[in-house]
């Protein structure tokens, strides 16, 4: 594989970055199945498209993206914390809803983001046109793995932890664990809106359709980072979510070079999240352990 597809990999992967940590976040760490990714992702984008078009710092639009996903992920959360409906379906109900919402915010199916300031226009000042994308996603998948560690270590990030391996045990030492699911689905629709906005600025649009697959993606590449990269601690299994972030869309590149039809993207995503969960069964079998074993090496 050539370094110019590697390069293409680093830097999309990055871009993905803070989608993939935040499907980590709510299925691994909250253990909560949550699809509104595929609808806060456009929504991230749709939000900060509309807000440049209207003449907005691309800054502040950006930060109004995060603030949009922060809320579609608390209106998931309120879904299954309040009206009592199953998890499953409360990020299907708000997958569903986003799609008209984004509809709305953008006033059509497609927005061009071409000859306009985006952040990335500002950062290539600094670092070149050609190194603007790898150094901004770069510095946010940075930013955002260091937070996400912090954040995990503090008393609220302990009582989300806490919630996703035994709710009831945390329950009796007195933490409401609707509060704690409320900021878990609110910090990662936020982190999936990051990555929206980022990648519509990237490419120059904002497409209602750019979110659909993408928790498919994002727990794609959490599973290959994890048969990679051992994760016994929070942080290694943070950057091993980025890893196969990367690793993930290296393999999608590859294969396009190779002749792939484009249209075959779906179905190579699926073999590979096939592989990648059959990996330790495969691994266990070899050297004759216990699979109950060898899955919880993997675990964070």
């Amino acid at each position: 594989m050539s370094l110019h597809i590697w390069m293409g990999a680093l830097e999309q992967g990055l871009l993905w970055g803070s989608m993939i940590l935040g499907v980590y976040l709510t299925f691994r760490i909250l253990n909560f199945p949550d699809l509104t990714v595929d609808g806060s992702f456009t929504l991230g984008a749709a939000v900060a498209a509309r807000l440049i078009l209207g003449g907005c710092d691309p800054w502040l639009a950006t930060m109004a993206a995060v603030l949009a996903g922060a809320a579609a992920g608390l209106v998931t959360g309120l879904l299954h914390t309040q009206l009592k409906i199953d998890p499953l379906l409360s990020g299907i109900l708000a997958m569903i809803a986003l799609y008209s919402v984004n509809l709305r915010i953008m006033g059509t199916a497609n927005l061009s983001l071409l000859r306009v300031d985006t952040i990335f226009t500002s950062v290539s000042g600094f670092t070149g046109l050609s190194a603007s994308a790898l150094a901004l996603g770069g510095a946010v998948s940075l930013l955002v793995v260091i937070g996400l560690y912090f954040f995990l270590q503090t008393e609220v990030g302990l009582g989300v932890r806490a919630t996703g391996d035994n709710p009831q045990m945390i329950r009796s030492l007195g933490v409401n664990t609707n509060t704690t699911k409320l900021i878990g689905l609110s910090l990662s629709n936020a982190l999936v809106a990051v990555s929206g906005s980022l990648v519509g600025q990237y490419q120059s649009f904002a497409d209602v359709g750019m979110g659909i697959g993408m928790i498919v993606v994002g727990l794609a590449s959490v599973i290959i980072g994890e048969v990679l990269v051992r994760t016994p601690t929070i942080f290694r299994a943070l950057v091993a979510a980025l890893v196969g972030s990367i690793i993930y869309r290296a393999v999608i590149a590859g294969v396009l070079q190779l002749g792939m039809p484009a249209t075959d993207l779906k179905l190579l995503t699926a073999a590979i999240v096939t592989v990648a969960l059959a990996f330790p069964v495969f691994r266990a079998r070899f050297r004759k352990i216990p699979l109950s074993r060898e899955r919880s090496g993997q675990s964070a």
